[in-house]
C-alpha cells in the first residue's frame, strides 16, 4: 500500500513539469489561433465602418465574428468566443465562471497600470465534464470602439437605434477608451 502511495505521489510529481510545457504549448498555439482572428475582425471593423459608418461595423460584429469563430473552433477543436461582463448578445457574450474570474482579474490589472496588450491568461482546470485548457486574450477598448460601445454622448442616435433592434438585452455600452471591454477566450478539451 505505502509503495502504491509512493509510486502515485512520484506520478503526480514527474507529470508536473509536463504540464508546464503543456500550458505553454497551448498558449502558443491559442495565440496563434487569436492574434489573427482579432487582426481580421479589426480589419473588417475599419472596412464596415469606412464603407457604411458605424452603423455598419454592427454587422460585423453580429454576423461576421460569430461565423468566425465558429469556423476557427471546428477547424481546431476548440471552443473560441468574445465574451464580457456586460454582453451585447447574452447568447453569444454571456461569461462562464472561469472566464469572469478572468475578465475580474484584467480590469484589475488594468487599473494598477498594466499594459493591454500583456492581458491574457492561462490555465489547466478541471471541470466537472472533464479537464480544458483555458486561454484568454484581453480585449481593451480602443478610442474608435466608442462609437457603438461608448456613452451615450458618443454613440449617434443611429447606431443606438440599430443596436436596440438588434440587440434588445444590449449591456455593453458606457464604456471609456482604456477599459477592458471583455476578451478572445479558448476552451480546449484535454
Amino acid at each position: 500500500m505505502l509503495k502504491k502511495s509512493i509510486l502515485s505521489a512520484l506520478l503526480v510529481l514527474s507529470a508536473t513539469p509536463v504540464l508546464a510545457d503543456d500550458i505553454a504549448k497551448y498558449q502558443g498555439e491559442s495565440r496563434a489561433v487569436i492574434g489573427p482572428f482579432v487582426k481580421q475582425l479589426l480589419e473588417e471593423n475599419k472596412k464596415a465602418i469606412k464603407e457604411g459608418g458605424p452603423d455598419s461595423a454592427i454587422k460585423v460584429c453580429k454576423d461576421i465574428a460569430p461565423k468566425m469563430a465558429g469556423d476557427l473552433s471546428r477547424q481546431h477543436g476548440i471552443k473560441l468566443t468574445r465574451v464580457s461582463l456586460k454582453v451585447r448578445n447574452p447568447l453569444l457574450g454571456t461569461a462562464d465562471e472561469w472566464e469572469q474570474k478572468t475578465l475580474k482579474q484584467f480590469e484589475e490589472r488594468i487599473a494598477k497600470g498594466e499594459k493591454p496588450e500583456t492581458l491574457e491568461a492561462a490555465e489547466i482546470v478541471n471541470e466537472p465534464a472533464g479537464k480544458y485548457f483555458r486561454y484568454m486574450k484581453g480585449i481593451v477598448l480602443q478610442s474608435g470602439c466608442t462609437a457603438c460601445h461608448g456613452t451615450a454622448d458618443d454613440v449617434e442616435a443611429s447606431v443606438a437605434a440599430r443596436l436596440k433592434e438588434d440587440y434588445p438585452h444590449d449591456q455593453a455600452t458606457g464604456y471609456v477608451a482604456g477599459q477592458v471591454r471583455g476578451g478572445v477566450s479558448i476552451k480546449r478539451p484535454l
